[in-house]
């Protein structure tokens, strides 16, 4: 096998050049820490705060016993709720999309919120 030709190297030295070519285009799309936000142009599921999935928030709230006393508040009602803790700290009570607008109906005649 001659290795004069040099072209034995060109597989690895393209396979590196590509893994840095994805690298930095991943680097450019999520940000360079977990503190920065992505720009509005990148990938949408590292922006995504408020999705989820089959439930949708019926209040939001910065204490656990406002909460706490909304689901009740829906439970007597016959409404299934739960919660989510966001990244700021805020408490959002989630309801299925079906029971929704009573649950929302419900929460604003709450006297405590």
């Amino acid at each position: 096998m001659p290795t004069g030709d040099g072209w034995y190297l060109l597989g690895p030295l393209f396979a590196v050049g590509l893994s840095m070519l994805v690298g930095a285009a991943f680097w450019r799309l999520v940000g360079s820490g977990p503190d920065d936000n992505p720009p509005a142009d990148g990938l949408a599921i590292f922006g995504e705060r408020d999705d989820y999935g089959l439930l949708c928030p019926a209040a939001v709230t910065g204490e656990p016993e406002v909460a706490a006393e909304v689901r009740r508040l829906l439970a007597a009602a016959g409404i299934r709720a739960t919660y989510a803790v966001g990244r700021e700290g805020r408490i959002a009570v989630l309801v299925f999309a079906e029971h929704l607008e009573e649950a929302r109906r419900l929460v604003g005649d709450a006297p405590a919120l």
